[in-house]
């Protein structure tokens, strides 16, 4: 995740509305106010179409993405839902382009912009949000989440990437190389020297585990890598995916455990475990040495977390939030250190 200096990324709501104001015209949009509905990595809006179709209009976060990287997201998008996975699918401008490059004035470095189709749905849950599901709904809806993603994992690996496809990768140098995707943790402010400790020495079992885990066709290929409460839509029973900011290459087994990451406090979460784990056996083979990787995966969110967190303390997030969030994942490393 690329540092990015506070003149050449906006910094306000006002900035990234002025943008999608701006950026309105390449689909043709000559009336109508883009509604800000995230401002988190990207700023996200909801926007209609000259047809009268809303859709989402994304100002992406400057450098996160080249626009290869870019491109290549909003091709595997396009596939999936060719196969059958409900996605948003790009809307391209009359001219053809996917997205297209905008910037407010002549001394801002220009941002990327694309428009998706809209999803109707229901978030599964919002981050520290308890869930509301009655168990029965519960074991419906993970079961439901885990058959489809083994059939995005199943139609990927049967997929040819065009010429071209760029995407990052969520392997050892991803989580734990010299530019970790989501930056590095050592340094964490929020990690006192007792539980600091213990976090490294979770590195060091987590580094020698990955190192020699498998990697091949079978258990790695193209993932989401972001499939938290937010991201899985549900509309009339079926589910629905959002969100591919982070897609890339990476073993299944992490999209498994991120779709669990936010749910270890719930009562219930044996049960949303094993509906999960259930639904995607219906789909996709999962080997005993895969479930056993569980707590493994789980860690390297956690690892993943603490990195992504200090480096937006105090810009996107509070220093409280940072602390509450860094001692979650923190405490998610120790127990993978203990075996719990």
């Amino acid at each position: 995740m690329s540092a990015v200096s506070a003149q050449s990324e906006p910094e306000t709501a006002a900035d990234v509305t002025a943008l999608a104001r701006r950026a309105l015209a390449h689909w043709g949009i000559d009336e109508g106010e883009p509604e800000l509905l995230k401002f988190r990595e990207n700023a996200v809006f909801r926007i209609r179409l000259p047809d009268g179709q809303p859709a989402a209009m994304r100002i992406h976060r400057f450098g996160y993405h080249t626009d290869a990287a870019l491109r290549s997201e909003l091709q595997w998008m396009g596939f999936l839902q060719s196969a059958g996975i409900a996605t948003p699918s790009a809307v391209a401008t009359p001219a053809g382009d996917l997205f297209v490059l905008v910037s407010a004035n002549a001394s801002m470095q220009p941002r990327q912009v694309d428009c998706l189709s809209w999803l109707e749905g229901r978030a599964v849950g919002a981050r520290g949000v308890p869930l509301d599901f009655t168990p029965e709904q519960a074991r419906q809806i993970f079961t439901e989440i885990g058959r489809t993603i083994a059939h995005m994992h199943n139609v990927t690996a049967a997929w040819t990437p065009p010429s071209g496809f760029a995407r990052h990768a969520w392997d050892f140098d991803g989580f734990f190389g010299a530019n970790p995707n989501w930056g590095r943790f050592e340094t964490s402010p929020f990690l006192d020297g007792p539980r600091r400790e213990l976090v490294l020495r979770a590195r060091e079992k987590a580094v020698r585990a990955l190192l020699t885990y498998e990697r091949s066709a079978r258990n790695f290929g193209i993932i989401h890598a972001d499939l938290v409460r937010e991201n899985v839509l549900v509309h009339d029973g079926a589910i629905r995916i959002i969100d591919f900011d982070d897609c890339g290459h990476g073993w299944h087994m992490y999209d498994l455990a991120v779709a669990l990451y936010q749910n270890r406090d719930e009562a219930i979460y044996p049960l949303i475990e094993a509906a999960l784990l259930k639904g995607y056996r219906q789909e996709r083979e999962l080997t005993a040495r895969d479930i056993a990787a569980l707590p493994l995966f789980s860690a390297l969110r956690a690892f993943a977390f603490l990195g992504w967190v200090q480096s937006r303390v105090e810009g996107e997030i509070t220093r409280e939030v940072g602390l509450r969030m860094s001692a979650i994942a923190a405490d998610v490393v120790i127990a993978y250190l203990h075996g719990e």
